[in-house]
């Protein structure tokens, strides 16, 4: 039986614990550090991507493979996503999560103190593996509130993701220029251990349902998978607008750069900007518990297709105030279809969230590191026009798939 080791007990099928049902809603300050750890934890896989150039040169990375430390880190989670999110559907969720934060406070401050190449590279891995633990806190949230405010409640701790991820990068050169590249690392360890004693005193314990082993649990996910259409769909959509994304803001301060001839810091003040995007999560949130889950996904769709192909003329005129109108759509825009995704996958099988979630966002994590990939490649192939172009196709090509589901639904 499922529960939620507060007093409370499960519905007798499991589905829901009687938190949900109004028993004892989660406070508002227990969501609000959920959402802060969210953003924190996904933040580290990205402090390191704007200071590759400053890192390199002191630890001996060769310039040809700085860029790899960021891959490093990305595998780290990209394994996480499959091996600990997962574990969320056998182990205690509050014991899951502190676990995963201080393995990431060992391996930030290791990256901090690291001489050389290899044990910093070493820590990179154990930071992106580390920092799964947001996906962990997601489906928590989920199992805490009545199914009419899921999506809201999901929407907005997905504000403080995203917004961790729009700001790291910004910050971490502010604190950098300030103090150098290991105080990022210190900064984000410090910051891991107040949020994890927060999460000690606040988080209820969250007990999964038992009855099977790790190794059953990992081998049923390639039966999730393959059985339940709606969540290789709602992976699909977000891999193609994630893949979007990070081609966004992969390619985009090389292009303020060339075009506009803006610094490392005025490049840092933009994506502070498009960090307004993540005022769409909570909106996001109220829409799918309306039931517009479809009018929802088709506009962020539309929104991407639409955003993307105006940058390319905004950046041939020109026009940066239009640049970040056009950043704090797509942005809006990827987190709205993340938003409603996530809500309706949370509602297939409420015992089995972590893997489902675990499959969701490793498929949508691959199409990021796709597009960090194409987005440097179409760049230097084409400039910011064929990034542009090339964007703007991801948003018609989800439309295109999410306008099969709608006929398949109407036979």
């Amino acid at each position: 039986m499922t529960s939620i080791e507060t007093g409370l007990n499960a519905t007798p099928d499991g589905s829901a614990p009687a938190a949900a049902h109004g028993a004892r809603a989660p406070s508002r300050l227990l969501l609000a550090v959920i959402g802060i750890a969210t953003g924190a934890l996904a933040a580290n896989l990205y402090y390191a991507q704007p200071l590759i150039a400053e890192i390199g040169p002191e630890i001996g990375i060769r310039p040809g493979l700085a860029g790899t430390l960021v891959s490093v880190t990305q595998i780290g989670y990209a394994l996480g996503l499959f091996f600990l999110v997962s574990l969320a559907d056998l182990v205690e969720s509050r014991k899951l999560v502190l676990i995963a934060m201080g393995v990431t406070v060992l391996a930030l401050a290791g990256a901090a103190i690291s001489p050389s190449a290899a044990p910093l590279f070493i820590a990179s891995l154990v930071i992106g593996l580390g920092s799964t633990g947001a996906q962990v806190l997601v489906p928590f949230v989920s199992h805490l509130v009545p199914e009419a405010q899921r999506g809201r409640t999901v929407g907005n701790v997905m504000a403080g993701l995203l917004t961790g991820i729009l700001i790291a990068r910004p910050l971490s050169l502010f604190v950098a220029s300030s103090f150098g590249w290991r105080s990022v690392f210190w900064l984000s360890a410090v910051l891991m251990v107040a949020i994890g004693m927060a999460l000690f005193r606040l988080m209820p314990r969250y007990v999964p349902q038992g009855g099977l082993s790790y190794r059953k649990i990992l081998a049923s996910m390639v039966g999730l998978a393959r059985d339940i259409p709606v969540l290789r769909r709602r992976g699909a959509y977000q891999a193609l607008m994630f893949c979007a994304f990070n081609m966004f803001w992969t390619a985009a301060p090389l292009m303020l750069a060339d075009r506009f001839g803006l610094s490392q810091q005025n490049i840092a003040l933009f994506a502070l900007a498009g960090a307004g995007g993540a005022l769409a999560a909570p909106i996001a949130g109220r829409l799918a518990d309306r039931g517009l889950v479809g009018p929802a996904t088709a506009a962020a769709m539309a929104m991407v297709a639409i955003g993307f192909f105006a940058t390319g003329w905004a950046a041939s005129a020109g026009a940066l105030a239009l640049l970040v109108v056009l950043a704090i759509l797509i942005d809006a825009a990827v987190q709205l279809n993340q938003v409603v995704s996530q809500r309706v996958i949370f509602s297939l099988a409420p015992h089995m969230r972590g893997r489902i979630n675990a499959i969701y966002m490793t498929t949508s994590f691959i199409g990021g590191a796709l597009g960090s990939t194409i987005a440097t490649a179409s760049y230097h192939w084409g400039g910011w026009t064929a990034t542009a172009i090339g964007g703007g196709a991801l948003g018609v090509l989800a439309l295109l798939l999410f306008a099969t589901e709608k006929r398949t639904k109407a036979a």
